[in-house]
C-alpha cells in the first residue's frame, strides 16, 4: 500500500515551509487565547463534541431506514436518538455536558494508565520497560487527580486540554516548518 505522503516531493513541502510556520503561529495564538480563558475554551470544546454527536445521530437515523429487519432498524434508531439527544444536551447545557465529558476523561485516563502499567510489567525483561510503566502511572495519576477535583474542575479541564493541544500542535508546526527551511 502506498502512503499518500510518499507521493509528495520533499521539495514541494520545502517550498511551503512558511505556511507551516504561519499555521503553527496561528495555533500558538489560539492556544494562548484558550489558555487565557479556560471556561470559554471548555464550552467551545463541548460545542464541538455536541456538533459531532448531532451529525452522528442524524447519520444513524438516516441509516436506520436503509437496513432491513425490525431488530436492525430498532438498533440504528435507538443509537441515532441517543446521539442526537446527547448532542442537543451539549448545546442546551454545556456545563452539564462538560461535567459528563470530564468524568469520562478521568475514567478513560485511569483505565489507560492501568493498562499501560500492566503492559509495561508484561514486557519487563526488555530494555526500557520501566518507561512504559512510568507513563502508565503518570496517566493514571492524571485521571485520579481529575476525578478527585470533579465536578468543579469540569469548568476548565477540557479547555486546558484543548489549549495544550493547540500549543503543542503550534510548536510542532513551527519546528517542522523551520526544519524544512534549512
Amino acid at each position: 500500500m502506498v502512503d499518500m505522503l510518499d507521493e509528495v516531493p520533499s521539495s514541494a513541502m520545502r517550498n511551503k515551509w512558511g505556511w507551516f510556520v504561519g499555521l503553527g503561529v496561528l495555533l500558538l495564538v489560539c492556544g494562548g487565547i484558550a489558555l487565557g480563558n479556560l471556561v470559554i475554551a471548555t464550552v467551545a470544546s463541548v460545542y464541538y463534541v455536541g456538533m459531532l454527536m448531532l451529525i452522528g445521530g442524524i447519520v444513524h437515523l438516516a441509516h436506520a431506514f436503509q437496513v432491513r429487519g425490525w431488530e436492525h432498524i430498532l438498533f440504528w434508531v435507538l443509537s441515532g436518538v441517543l446521539y442526537t439527544l446527547a448532542g442537543i444536551l451539549a448545546f442546551a447545557n454545556p456545563l452539564l455536558a462538560s461535567a459528563a465529558l470530564t468524568l469520562f476523561l478521568a475514567v478513560a485516563l485511569i483505565i489507560a494508565g492501568t493498562f499501560r502499567v500492566w503492559v509495561g510489567r508484561k514486557v519487563k525483561p526488555e530494555r526500557g520497560w520501566i518507561w512504559i510503566v512510568v507513563s502508565g502511572v503518570a496517566t493514571a495519576i492524571a485521571g485520579i487527580a481529575i476525578m478527585v477535583g470533579w465536578p468543579v474542575n469540569s469548568l476548565w479541564i477540557l479547555g486546558l486540554f484543548l489549549a495544550f493541544d493547540l500549543i503543542f500542535q503550534g510548536w510542532t508546526l513551527v519546528a517542522f516548518g523551520l526544519a524544512l527551511r534549512r
